[in-house]
């Protein structure tokens, strides 16, 4: 069993190109430092200029990683003179996580196909209907809805940060302390937590963790 991860820009035609080359820059960077992190290819690559797709081996690690390109991309503002300012976000991504087998293996991930790959790919054509921007598909019914039902308040949760709340989360996501993230922002440890709380990192946290128990219960280890 895999993980696949597909996803798009949101409204990057809109994007003016100093943002746009930001964003893939950053995605392309976000790519490097997890394939030197993976024993197998990952294959992320960026198609059409604004979506990309990849294989994530160990399904349990999915979410985390879907969250730290999302907020790798949502810190990102083009106000380089006060970058520990809390701005407007200004890119965002829509993605979809598929797990599922990997029944057809090419050179190329975006020539490879399977179940992981199919219910991947076709979330995320449904979900340009329906205004979402996080999803799973598996094949277990409870779990899709499960996860889906905590995505959709995940949504509401993260359309509310600023760009600062979204670099601390980051930051969290990597594994960073407080006083890390203080030290790397050149901000107070205070300030840190306050942004913390109010992106909601403790919900966020508790998230994280039951996705791994659950998928690492049904999918991980060849299952």
């Amino acid at each position: 069993m895999i993980a696949v991860l597909s996803a798009d820009l949101l409204s990057s035609s809109g994007y003016p190109k100093a943002l746009l080359e930001k964003v893939l820059s950053t995605l392309n960077r976000e790519f490097e430092i997890f394939q030197k992190s993976s024993k197998l290819d990952a294959g992320f690559k960026i198609f059409r200029g604004d979506s990309f797709q990849g294989v994530i081996h160990d399904p349990s690690g999915a979410l985390l990683l879907a969250l730290q390109f999302k907020t790798a991309i949502n810190r990102l503002h083009l106000n380089e003179s006060d970058t520990n300012r809390a701005f407007k976000r200004v890119a965002d991504l829509r993605m979809s996580i598929g797990i599922g087998t990997y029944d057809f293996k090419r050179e190329s991930i975006l020539e490879s196909n399977g179940e992981a790959f199919q219910f991947s790919g076709r979330t995320l054509d449904e979900m340009k209907k329906e205004g979402r921007k996080l999803k799973l598909k598996t094949s277990i019914d409870n779990i899709n809805e499960e996860f889906n039902t905590s995505f959709f308040l995940f949504d509401t949760l993260s359309d509310k940060w600023s760009t600062a709340s979204a670099e601390v989360i980051y930051y969290l996501l990597k594994g960073y302390k407080e006083t890390d993230i203080a030290n790397e922002l050149d901000i107070s440890q205070s300030a840190v937590n306050q942004r913390k709380k109010a992106a909601g990192w403790d919900a966020i946290e508790v998230l994280l963790l039951r996705y791994q128990k659950v998928i690492s219960e049904h999918f991980s280890n060849g299952k």
